[in-house]
């Protein structure tokens, strides 16, 4: 019996180690940083854009996993199945112990979208670049048209439900009068255009684009610092739970993952405008409507 105790309690101190030994990367990686550690062999990069410009010139060693593809279903613009990303991941390599660095074309809400998957599933390090594909990654990582050869390992999702909210949860914080946050344009929250049946935006929700965490740039688009994003975002409260939607979960996803790192409790509807504007029995509110 003792032995047995031993061994659990020896078993419990060399995953604490494991763990502690494991580095921690930041939220947002700078191109530097990544220069640095281009060759970890426990790091993966992975490049949401669409495979023809990936073809054209990515970052060395670049996995690319075209984030409408692999990223959302194609009709309904929501998780892909279980079992398809756990190939996915798989095959390219990808473990619970993978570091992850993705970046997109420079709007960053794609990047975004794959790292917010990778949390749902249980994955707990990985992070967006700083930059937009561009002349500043160009001029300052190594660029290769070469498609990269992963040994496949075996990805084991862990969901984690609590990061989804769903139109009940969205219904509950309109009569609670809790904090919901629009990701989207300010034509397409003003009703001037719209991805889906109906005009506008949900009743109480606060216009927060997904724009206004990055500045653009000619050479390449630059997330802000955290600094820069404490002043956007510093009119909201950090003690109570703020659910955020956009048109897609995408630009959501983007503000999400910045708030979080911010101090803020956040969640994604993902369901978003889509659904939302898609239920007639759902109330919207369009300011361009016409009374």
């Amino acid at each position: 019996m003792f032995l047995r105790l031993l061994f659990f309690v020896l078993l419990g101190v060399f995953s604490t180690i494991a763990g502690a030994t494991q580095e921690q990367i930041p939220v947002v990686v700078p191109v530097d940083w990544l220069k640095t550690h281009l060759n970890d062999k426990d790091l993966i990069i992975i490049d949401v854009r669409k495979e023809k410009a990936y073809k054209k010139g990515h970052i060395k060693g670049a996995v690319n996993m075209p984030v409408m593809k692999d990223f959302f279903t194609q009709k309904t613009l929501r998780l892909p199945k279980l079992a398809y990303l756990k190939k996915l991941f798989s095959n390219a390599g990808i473990d619970l112990d993978t570091k992850v660095v993705v970046y997109d074309n420079g709007q960053f809400c794609w990047a975004a979208r794959a790292v917010w998957v990778f949390k749902v599933l249980g994955h707990k390090n990985e992070s967006l670049l700083r930059y937009g594909y561009g002349d500043y990654i160009k001029n300052n990582l190594p660029i290769s048209k070469k498609i990269p050869k992963r040994t496949a390992t075996e990805f084991i999702p862990r969901v984690n439900n609590e990061m989804i909210a769903t139109k009940l949860d969205v219904l509950i914080a309109i009569q609670n009068k809790e904090p919901i946050l629009d990701g989207r344009s300010k034509d397409m929250y003003m009703g001037k255009t719209s991805v889906a049946k109906r005009y506008g935006h949900i009743p109480t929700a606060k216009l927060f684009s997904g724009s206004n965490n990055y500045k653009v740039a000619d050479g390449g688009n630059r997330l802000k610092n955290f600094k820069e994003l404490k002043n956007v975002y510093k009119s909201l409260p950090k003690n109570k739970n703020i659910i955020i939607y956009c048109q897609d979960g995408a630009d959501a996803a983007l503000d999400d993952l910045l708030m979080q790192k911010l101090g803020y409790k956040t969640v994604v509807y993902e369901g978003s405008w889509l659904e939302w504007a898609n239920d007639e029995k759902l109330s919207v509110i369009n300011p361009s409507k016409k009374e």
